[in-house]
């Protein structure tokens, strides 16, 4: 795809005109990645602002131990970079971002795009939502760590994220929440002798998603 089409597809940039997706067009580039790519790593500085046109990436960071932290998910029509001072222009990389699929990443250079855009109020209220969005991530990072017990953390990421529970092998799922297999699996019986969900051929449907919702948020809330 020509860069203007993937501009035009993006939702973050809905509300420019044509004029002014030209003028987008002139300071970006697309560009293609393989599978497996780390697209950046943590603590890196730079200064071009990206977004995932097509594909799934994952942020994540590494502990002293040489493990690795999974963060969330970012799925594509998103916004890869982080955002920590809109005075700066430069970007800091608070995480690891790699690639889970073949990917196209629109690239826009960050000067030259607050210049042209943020200074002059145009785009501003999508940043700030982008910038909000990623805040409620790592608040449910911080919730899915540090308060809430093994039913809330897998009762969560069916509630927000059930086609990945669903892709993900169990193995995979148990590392993510840091919790045992076996812990999961009683977790999922659990949901599903309560008519909370169901399991097809290994596939959760969610049945009762108001109650689902309930078991991690009155343990968020106590």
């Amino acid at each position: 795809m020509s860069i203007k089409t993937v501009i035009k597809s993006l939702d973050f940039f809905k509300t420019l005109n044509d004029s002014q997706i030209d003028t987008l067009v002139s300071i970006s580039s697309i560009s293609s990645y393989e599978k497996d790519y780390i697209l950046h790593y943590e603590e890196k500085r730079g200064n071009t602002l990206l977004f995932l046109a097509s594909g799934l990436a994952k942020a994540y960071k590494i502990d002293k131990n040489d493990n690795e932290i999974f963060l969330y998910y970012i799925y594509k029509n998103s916004l890869l970079s982080e955002i920590s001072d809109v005075n700066s222009d430069n970007l800091y990389s608070f995480s690891n971002i790699e690639l889970l699929e073949e990917s196209e990443i629109l690239s826009i250079n960050y000067p030259q795009f607050k210049n042209l855009f943020l200074n002059n109020n145009i785009l501003c209220m999508q940043f700030v939502n982008e910038i909000i969005s990623r805040s409620k991530k790592l608040q449910s990072l911080v919730n899915r760590e540090f308060l809430f017990d093994s039913v809330s953390k897998v009762a969560m990421m069916l509630s927000s994220d059930l086609d990945m529970f669903n892709k993900l092998k169990r193995h995979d799922i148990s590392l993510i929440l840091h919790i045992q297999p076996a812990t999961l699996s009683r977790v999922l019986n659990r949901l599903k002798r309560n008519k909370i969900i169901d399991i097809i051929h290994g596939d959760v449907t969610v049945v009762d998603s108001k109650n689902l919702e309930a078991i991690y948020k009155e343990n968020q809330n106590d």
